[in-house]
């Protein structure tokens, strides 16, 4: 493609007198702040060289315009610089007429933006020059030319993450802090990390905690309520708290591409710790749960009765050593089982009916209103959304309880549960309903962690 400019260059040769003006500007990049503050830099120095082949072209009408474009400590590789911006404005509005850097690299070193570059100068007739680099963009050959200058820029620059990828892999395994965000528990000096004791003990009421409530969501509730936050100002929400669980630097490790390599830096929690809280992590929150609730059998003990009224009792037995779970009626362990219409039931599987049965209960609208109707004879200011919040918060939170609080909210709330051969009848406490929401507020964290 011939540049628009082509055929004015050739009239200012034909006619005397008559040359046409061309407004140049001169754009000029470092990518790093350092020695910007001196009174003649690498930026001064690019216009220079620039202004000085501006003056050279004289006699085709080109003459420098009074702004300045330069970006100083931005990188080549994106297109987010404050001067750039400014002159590709200038561009749009039809007040430049050629641009002229040093090197090409200056203006970019991705070939896809450099190309886009190029085409949206043409499409507004503007004429681009590198002064070092003998070429414009006003002919083909200058065009390939340039094309060919910026790919080996690219390659360069591909080359430079290249060196500082190793770098960076081959410091994190000599155990190196690299940047990024420091960790709770730690500060970085002279670019290592150092003990915040404060912060760092912090982290460790954490991980203590964690193994006495066995549930990231019930910590998690504690450490918001409690309004923790990060250094950084982030509070320390189910997310965070995950994140500071499994990060390896609490324990001396430098990670790298999920590989752990002995760290410089000094260990804020302690192996054996460590291991404890991670051999809970390993587990799911319901297989947690049901583990825990396999070491506490009576769950529905002193709630369960038969089709006569008599109480069923929990027991168990052992085959090949398993544990099997019952409950078994009062009547049949007396007078035998032939004059018991529900003899024995399975322990497990009837706990997650009755819960399940529950956790529907409590999300019912009926629920619900009486709850909340019971429980403003108690206090005026308590409002329907927050007793429906509470209630329906409770099913989220129930597979994240541990064994005695499970059991302590069963017994809070059913007052007994009737066993018949088609149906059971679950009787729900009213009081107990009332006080839920309530009751599962957590324990400020700082009480709690000491």
């Amino acid at each position: 493609m011939t540049s628009p400019f082509a055929n004015s260059f050739e009239a200012a040769r034909s006619t005397p007198g008559s040359v046409r003006k061309l407004r140049c500007a001169v754009y000029t990049r470092k990518s790093s702040e350092e020695g910007l503050d001196m009174d003649f830099n690498s930026l001064d120095a690019q216009r220079e060289s620039c202004e000085a082949y501006i003056v050279s072209q004289r006699a085709e009408g080109w003459t420098g315009v009074s702004d300045r474009y330069d970006d100083g400590g931005f990188s080549g590789g994106t297109l987010e610089r404050p001067a750039l911006k400014r002159l590709l404005a200038a561009v749009q509005a039809g007040k430049i007429d050629v641009i002229i850097v040093y090197k090409i690299d200056r203006l970019s070193r991705s070939m896809l933006d450099f190309l886009n570059l190029v085409e949206l100068f043409e499409r507004h007739g503007v004429t681009f020059v590198s002064v070092t680099q003998s070429f414009n963009t006003k002919d083909a050959m200058g065009r390939m030319a340039l094309n060919i200058l910026v790919t080996f820029a690219q390659f360069e620059r591909e080359l430079i993450g290249e060196r500082i990828r190793d770098k960076v892999a081959a410091s994190r395994k000599r155990g190196k802090w690299m940047g990024g965000w420091t960790p709770l528990g730690y500060e970085v000096r002279d670019r290592k990390l150092l003990i915040h004791e404060a912060d760092a003990e912090r982290v460790r009421a954490i991980f203590r905690r964690f193994v006495q409530l066995k549930s990231a969501t019930l910590l998690a509730r504690e450490l918001v309520a409690a309004n923790e936050r990060t250094r950084y100002g982030h509070l320390l929400d189910k997310g965070v708290l995950y994140k500071i669980l499994h990060n390896r630097v609490y324990v001396g490790e430098a990670v790298h591409k999920g590989t752990s390599y002995p760290g410089e830096h000094e260990a804020i929690i302690e192996r054996k710790l460590w291991d404890q809280v991670h051999a809970i992590l390993k587990e799911s929150p319901r297989k947690r749960a049901n583990n825990s609730r396999a070491q506490t059998p009576a769950l529905l003990k002193g709630l369960l009765f038969g089709p006569d009224g008599a109480a069923m009792s929990p027991t168990h037995t052992r085959k090949s050593g398993r544990l099997y779970r019952y409950y078994i009626s009062q009547t049949a362990m007396k007078q035998g089982r032939s004059d018991c219409p529900v003899k024995l039931v399975p322990a497990a599987e009837l706990e997650r009916i009755i819960i399940d049965q529950v956790r529907r209960l409590l999300q019912t609208p009926e629920v619900i209103v009486q709850t909340w109707r019971a429980l403003r004879k108690q206090s005026a200011d308590a409002s329907e959304a927050e007793v429906r919040s509470a209630l329906l918060g409770f099913d989220a939170l129930w597979d994240e309880l541990f064994p005695a609080e499970q059991a302590r909210i069963v017994a809070l709330l059913v007052e007994r549960i009737d066993m018949h051969a088609e149906r059971m009848d679950i009787t729900l406490k009213i009081e107990g309903l009332t006080s839920l929401s309530t009751d599962l507020q957590p324990q400020p964290f700082q009480q709690a962690a000491e």
